[in-house]
């Protein structure tokens, strides 16, 4: 297993982004790797990040202002080469279709549920790690 697992972490609100921090804690399972936290605040952060290289897991917030994640999600899938699961945050359960519709891997509710979001995000770090293998 790998020692340390990177996450990208999308949100214009600093709030939604400490609440994936903490609900993540230093790892989201005891199988997955220790996760280190990249913030963006910005749709061009975000593709900058990507384009840098390393992400081994997105976080995107459906409700990030002025471009939600949905359309970040919809338009990494498209540009970036081997782009990294993502793990969509959806203002309402009844989005998950849109969810779908970006492509995305995995979708929880806001406000984060801590157990809820945990379980998701080491799922999305175990596919990546059998991809990887």
């Amino acid at each position: 297993m790998q020692a340390t697992a990177t996450v990208l972490v999308y949100s214009d609100d600093a709030n939604t982004r400490e609440q994936v921090r903490l609900a993540t804690g230093r790892r989201p399972a005891p199988d997955v790797p220790v996760v280190e936290f990249v913030e963006c605040a910005t749709p061009a952060a975000v593709l900058a990040e990507l384009d840098r290289g390393g992400i081994d897991v997105c976080v995107l917030d459906g409700e990030a202002v002025p471009m939600g994640g949905m359309g970040v999600c919809r338009q990494i899938k498209d540009e970036v080469f081997n782009c990294p699961p993502v793990l969509l945050l959806i203002g309402r359960p009844q989005d998950a279709w849109l969810a779908t519709w970006s492509r995305a891997e995995a979708a929880v509710t806001l406000p984060v549920e801590p157990v809820e979001f945990a379980s998701a995000l080491a799922s999305l770090l175990r596919k990546k790690a059998l991809a990887g293998a």
